[in-house]
């Protein structure tokens, strides 16, 4: 792969307004990926809710997802998912998650990726949300989003390098 591909490619190019809710219901781990994986649904991302929520149900089994700074990033790769996404969910209350600092978390970065793309474009959403989540002003500023636009121009900016 080389570095222009990397350059070129950018995290709005996989999400939308519609796979952004800022007022999740769920109040547990489960709950979360169900709801998020409903969204993807419902915008025909995902073509069978049970098939993708299984899949990251056993990626959650592997190890944990939640990065710290109320961070989570559950992903699946699925032959259920259409087109590879990322759909993102705000918490209305703090959800028991393992996370690395071992606190709960309240926004939820889940990366839907179709089988076939899963080297390539799952590598590369990966290193973008990491850039971004490096950087701790963002994450505040992701925790503290008020509006489904607020959180998408957070998203399409380009880490810094």
């Amino acid at each position: 792969m080389t570095e222009y591909a990397m350059e070129d490619f950018s995290i709005a190019d996989v999400i939308t307004e519609d796979l952004i809710t800022l007022e999740m219901a769920a109040t547990t781990k489960q709950e979360a990926i169900l709801e998020l994986t409903n969204l993807l649904a419902d915008q025909g991302v995902v073509t069978d809710v049970k098939g993708f929520s299984d899949d990251v149900f056993l990626r959650e089994s592997e190890g944990m997802t939640g990065i710290g700074n109320g961070i989570a990033i559950p992903h699946g790769k699925s032959d259920s998912v259409s087109q590879t996404s990322l759909v993102v969910g705000k918490t209305k209350v703090p959800i028991e998650w393992e996370s690395l600092d071992e606190k709960p978390v309240r926004v939820i970065i889940l990366f839907a990726v179709r089988n076939t793309d899963a080297n390539t474009m799952h590598i590369k959403l990966l290193q973008k949300v990491a850039m971004l989540l490096a950087d701790e002003d963002f994450i505040e500023n992701m925790v503290s989003a008020q509006t489904k636009a607020e959180m998408m121009e957070l998203l399409s900016k380009e880490p810094e390098e």
